[in-house]
């Protein structure tokens, strides 16, 4: 069962938040998380979410000093389903747009070969 789970934080700055964000999304089940500014809260998505877990670890960074959690609502799949099937029907109008991944270049490392020349003085 999907959730949403909305807790309320003391962030007085960027690294702060950041380092929310960062243990929120390492918890079990959290699909996403995002936090809104103005009401000092972090909404967290997910399946099967611990919410004790997750609430015990960021009270446990120093940089946060509270943590309260606000809410805890069952997310209704019906919603993105028709959501879903309407962007498909807009995205079939859209170009395809191409996405380039960079990746790691290969380096080939080639050894010369040493050979020992054929021994030409045998002793019989």
């Amino acid at each position: 069962m999907k959730q949403k789970v909305v807790i309320k934080l003391s962030v007085h700055d960027e690294r702060a938040r950041a380092k929310a964000m960062k243990t929120a999304v390492g918890v079990d089940g959290v699909n996403s998380a995002s936090y809104q500014q103005d009401k000092n809260q972090m909404e967290v998505m997910g399946e099967g979410i611990d919410v004790v877990l997750l609430t015990t670890s960021l009270r446990k960074r120093k940089s946060l000093k509270y943590a309260e959690v606000v809410s805890v609502n069952p997310v209704e799949e019906k919603k993105k389903e028709e959501k879903k099937e309407e962007k498909k029907e807009e995205k079939k109008s859209e170009p395809a747009q191409l996405q380039y991944v960079m990746g790691c270049p290969q380096y080939v490392v080639t050894y010369p070969s040493y050979e020992e020349p054929p021994n030409i003085c045998t002793i019989l």
